[in-house]
């Protein structure tokens, strides 16, 4: 059986993305942003509590990440984890862990759209082929149709 490794986060980013443009003309843009929880402890204080994770996003999206992210904003991000693990030049193991971006949707509101920011504006890695809702068929002069004497006369 395989595993699943999907991750959907919505939070706010901590800086402005860095932008890295690779020898071979790859793109990759590397920011982090911060989710939060609020729940009362039993004391019946309010308690807030932050995470922040590493996002990194590729190729097109990278792009609209240099172009409109911006520190502060809003992002919806669906991805997965990946875990890098490396030496250090003092020989210590070491290990990160960030999210690979493949989905991202730009939220906010009125604020960030008067700053040329789109809002929800949905960007995928992947090309996939636009889905449009089913047309139902027209009724065409060949299209039979039935008389009122043919009907059935049925009580519901």
């Amino acid at each position: 059986m395989s595993g699943v490794n999907k991750v959907i986060l919505i939070g706010n980013l901590g800086s402005d993305p860095e932008v890295r443009h690779l020898s071979n003309g790859s793109m990759v843009a590397n920011f982090n942003i911060a989710t939060s929880e609020s729940y009362t402890n039993k004391n019946g204080e309010r308690v807030t509590q932050t995470e922040w994770h590493r996002i990194e996003l590729w190729e097109g999206l990278a792009k609209v990440a240099e172009q409109y992210l911006k520190k502060g904003q809003s992002v919806y991000i669906e991805g997965k984890i990946k875990t890098e693990n490396w030496q250090d030049s003092d020989g210590n193991n070491r290990t990160t862990t960030r999210i690979r971006g493949l989905n991202m949707t730009m939220l906010g509101g009125r604020n960030q759209e008067q700053q040329g920011v789109p809002s929800d504006q949905q960007h995928q890695q992947s090309q996939r082929p636009a889905v449009s809702a089913p047309v139902a068929p027209q009724e065409t002069a060949s299209t039979p149709t039935q008389s009122e004497e043919e009907t059935d006369d049925l009580p519901f």
